[in-house]
């Protein structure tokens, strides 16, 4: 595989318009995540073992890669449930707070402390790194739901919620404390770096949310208003990344401040349906699903996606394209070559 570089000059800018839902110049990329063994696939380097070990070299390939294959912007997160204590539930079973005593007695105050040192190296190396013209997107990985998952267990909030609805209340209140401690800091430090900010709350699956449209709105959105708030005051708009069919609540999302959203899957809409129902107020990023992405050979990928690409940007107005969820690891290189360069093709048609 040959990795091409792009015509574009990169400019940040087209991100901030995109997620303004203002049209931008040029159509721009976006991909929630992709992971360091792909890139480091498609750049003949050992990109997952310098990202533990050497971060300088590791950053500067990595950001050397969005702006080579014509990303206007890096993306990088650092998550909070990376610096909870171990035994968390964010991929099943039972967490370590199920009752008031354990909420209470959580080491709330260490987290902040833990992240920070985990965090700090990586976004000094993602900031020395960061090529011209462009800035990075993303910020404090996880939201409200996610670290209540982490901390509770998907299948046991409800049982907290029924015995004991005061502490399940009280259980959102703390991940907003601990959420607005970590952000005020990261804005305060490391917010010249980039120029949108996310995180990433999946709050539905295929067919529904995870949880009651009511714990949404009245435990979750109220956190959600906090971050971003922060955001907005740092003079940064805010990206809204959740999978599943959030529909119910997609209403009072838009409510809470959020500027754009992204996450789309064709097996529960086609992303027409968020152009429709949402262009005329939020961002939209995306539009590809990524089971096309990963089970389809590169020839159809090129012609389904620069399709997808040229009819989105028709209509709607703020609209980035890439993945509908991100570039894991099984997702094979050469497909996700193949998005990236029909994408190039129909930016060239802007220029």
């Amino acid at each position: 595989m040959k990795l091409f570089t792009s015509s574009i000059a990169p400019d940040y800018h087209r991100i901030v318009d995109t997620v303004c839902n203002r049209k931008p110049d040029v159509l721009p990329l976006y991909e929630h995540n992709v992971c360091y063994e792909v890139i480091g696939e498609l750049t003949g380097s050992a990109l997952p073992e310098l990202m533990e070990h050497d971060l300088e070299t590791g950053f500067r390939i990595y950001n050397d890669f969005f702006r080579q294959v014509g990303y206007d912007v890096v993306t990088f997160e650092q998550c909070i449930t990376a610096a909870m204590p171990p035994g968390g539930a964010l991929r099943g079973g039972m967490g370590p707070i199920q009752d008031r005593a354990a909420l209470k007695a959580f080491p709330w105050h260490e987290i902040p402390v833990r992240w920070y040192e985990m965090a700090a190296r990586r976004f000094e190396a993602l900031g020395n790194a960061m090529p011209d013209g462009m800035k990075a997107i993303g910020g404090v990985g996880n939201g409200v739901f996610e670290i209540a998952e982490d901390l509770v267990g998907l299948e046991y909030l409800p049982f907290l919620e029924a015995d004991d609805p005061e502490a399940f209340r009280d259980l959102f209140r703390r991940i907003g404390d601990l959420m607005e401690t970590i952000w005020t800091r990261f804005l305060n430090e490391f917010g010249e770096i980039y120029c949108v900010c996310r995180f990433g709350d999946d709050l539905g699956f295929r067919s529904s949310l995870l949880t009651m449209p009511a714990t949404v709105r009245e435990e979750i959105i109220p956190q959600y208003k906090r971050i971003i708030e922060l955001v907005h005051h740092a003079g940064k708009p805010f990206l809204l990344h959740s999978c599943g069919c959030i529909f119910e609540v997609m209403d009072d999302l838009i409510a809470a401040g959020i500027d754009a959203k992204h996450s789309n899957e064709d097996a529960i809409a086609p992303f027409e349906r968020w152009i429709t129902d949402y262009g005329d107020r939020i961002g939209l990023l995306g539009g590809i699903d990524m089971d096309f992405i990963v089970s389809r050979e590169p020839e159809a990928i090129r012609e389904v996606v620069a399709e997808k690409a040229r009819r989105y940007r028709n209509l709607a107005r703020g609209f980035a394209v890439g993945t509908g969820n991100s570039i894991p690891d099984y997702v094979p290189a050469r497909n996700y070559l193949a998005m990236l360069e029909a994408v190039e093709a129909v930016r060239n048609e802007n220029c």
